[in-house]
């Protein structure tokens, strides 16, 4: 008895793991559904989705999905195709079905190129029927009165579906807007034109066409705030002319230091005249005496040179006085 029973159950046993093998592999439940969706599909090929690593629910609710918008031209081939690529087949077939209501044109091709390139092609479709607003950091730029201004403007783009595939971003498109932004303002005359009319920057940046070579078309640029920032104009002018006192200070103290060296200069040149001087007065008395041998020199004579310096020291002292 007990035998029967382990036998009984064992079979039980291997007949749920056989049938759980049979519909992990050959997705009945899945098939039906599709049936009665109205896709064509047999139950060989989702066993070879199996096989072939791909999952049958995925590539189903992608048919039925397609086929209940009314997109014929997308096989069960070229799906399985896009997913052993690396795509995402979900987001390829809402964003056909979403391009196909709002009559936007769309290739099975195209979709699944946008994918692959690393973008999002549902949120690209939307965002071509719904555009998309980017707000750019604040950007700094000086009038030529030398006021800096500081805007922040809000971009409106749409995807541009053509180019998203090779075409630059968000990033780009932020850049080429505040350039032209620091273009605009740097070639008004006066801070007060920009801020009386703040509309005459959006008008300029829209003339250069900086969506070229972009994934968006941009639809509109509005400058949403714009602040008075410092008086640079003012503050080039003080930096130089603290650069002019700087260096007036420094070629004063260079004329200063030669007119000091001048001055030793001459003081070592007096003391070394002095000197001289001295050494030649001390050859007087030695030529006076050879003179009083020689007789050249009288007595009387040596008096009154006496005499005259006498007078001479008495000058001196009065003119001192």
């Amino acid at each position: 008895m007990e035998a029967n029973i382990y036998l009984i159950s064992g079979v039980v046993v291997g007949l749920i793991i056989f049938l759980s093998v049979f519909f992990h592999y050959v997705p009945f439940v899945l098939w039906l559904s599709a049936k009665v969706s109205g896709v064509q599909i047999s139950l060989l090929q989702l066993f070879l989705m199996r096989i072939r690593n791909v999952p049958p629910s995925t590539i189903v609710q992608a048919m039925i999905e397609a086929h209940k918008a009314g997109l014929e031209n997308i096989t069960r081939d070229s799906l399985e195709a896009h997913y052993l690529a690396g795509g995402n087949v979900e987001k390829v077939v809402h964003a056909l079905v979403s391009a196909s209501k709002a009559n936007i044109e769309l290739s099975f091709q195209m979709a699944t190129a946008i994918d692959l390139a690393g973008r999002d092609v549902f949120e690209a479709v939307q965002m071509s029927v719904n555009p998309k607003v980017i707000d750019t950091p604040h950007v700094t730029a000086v009038a030529k009165d030398g006021i800096q201004l500081i805007a922040i403007a809000r971009v409106t783009v749409r995807a541009n579906i053509k180019r998203l595939v090779g075409g630059a971003g968000e990033d780009t498109v932020l850049a080429r807007v505040g350039e032209g932004i620091v273009s605009s303002i740097g070639s008004a005359e006066s801070h007060k034109a920009v801020l009386e009319n703040p509309d005459s920057i959006s008008k300029l940046v829209l003339k250069k066409g900086l969506d070229a070579g972009t994934a968006f078309e941009i639809l509109s640029i509005d400058i949403a705030d714009i602040d008075i920032g410092k008086n640079i104009g003012a503050a080039l002018q003080i930096d130089q002319a603290n650069a002019d006192k700087n260096i007036a200070q420094a070629k004063a103290e260079e004329r200063r230091a030669m007119a000091v060296a001048l001055e030793q200069e001459n003081k070592a040149r007096a003391q070394e005249a002095r000197a001289h001087v001295i050494e030649a007065e001390a050859e007087v008395p030695k030529a006076m005496a050879e003179a009083f041998r020689n007789g050249n020199l009288g007595i009387m004579d040596y008096y009154r040179m006496k005499n005259i310096q006498a007078d001479t020291a008495m000058r001196d002292n009065i003119a001192k006085e």
